[in-house]
């Protein structure tokens, strides 16, 4: 019912702008993955250096398996960078492992949005779950049950919604800080700046994509939830 409804028609320009985005990302991995850096330095050494100087030496820098799959754990102060970045010196990697460096240092420094999303994280990973099976139950009831159920579901949505809203300038933040801290320290050239700009450009529009996705399912649940009245 839910993904039958017309107003899935407003889902396909989001579904495309995930799949290009999508295509981006493996494009100029695949790319710079293959050019290597002048300075030869791999992301882990990349990481650690970026975090010792700046005063954020406690983080731990460690491999974790998979494509892609980085991240930075705030929670353990764990930066952690997967096979293909961590001991590589490509410009793909070293523009990942500055990524999440940036991260790391946002953490460091208290940056703001970053905290915000922390706190509601709980919230947005409750209402992502939940949101879509409460919301379709109320199709199944009647009267106020069925208004209520669909409404609660909204709710829950939209909590989603807002922390992809949030992760945006969290994630725009941490590339600008990358690609600053890759130039100061001279751990790539001019020529090798701008494939790291392309790999973390990519990368920033999936996050782009996910939050236009989210705020498309939402418009669709008020029009869903409008036409039951």
């Amino acid at each position: 019912m839910y993904f039958g409804d017309p107003t899935f028609l407003l889902v396909i320009p989001a579904l495309i702008l995930a799949f290009y985005a999508q295509a981006k990302v493996k494009s100029a991995y695949n790319k710079y993955g293959q050019v290597f850096a002048s300075s030869r330095i791999t992301g882990a050494q990349a990481a650690q250096q970026l975090l010792q100087t700046a005063g954020a030496g406690n983080v731990v820098v460690e491999r974790t398996p998979g494509q892609l799959t980085d991240h930075y754990d705030p929670r353990k102060k764990v930066l952690r960078l997967s096979d293909g970045v961590h001991d590589s010196s490509s410009i793909a990697a070293l523009g990942i492992a500055a990524h999440e460096t940036g991260h790391a240092l946002q953490h460091h420094q208290n940056y703001r949005p970053m905290h915000l999303r922390s706190l509601i994280y709980p919230v947005a990973s409750i209402g992502s779950t939940l949101a879509f099976p409460v919301f379709v139950a109320g199709f199944f009831f009647s009267g106020k049950s069925s208004a209520l159920l669909m409404n609660i579901g909204i709710l829950l949505f939209a909590g989603a919604v807002a922390f992809s809203l949030i992760t945006l300038p969290v994630e725009f933040n941490a590339s600008k800080r990358a690609l600053t801290l890759l130039e100061e320290r001279r751990f790539l050239t001019g020529d090798e700046m701008a494939g790291a700009k392309k790999v973390l450009g990519a990368a920033a529009l999936t996050y782009v994509a996910s939050t236009a996705m989210a705020a498309v399912q939402l418009l669709r649940m008020f029009l869903m939830r409008s036409s039951r009245d």
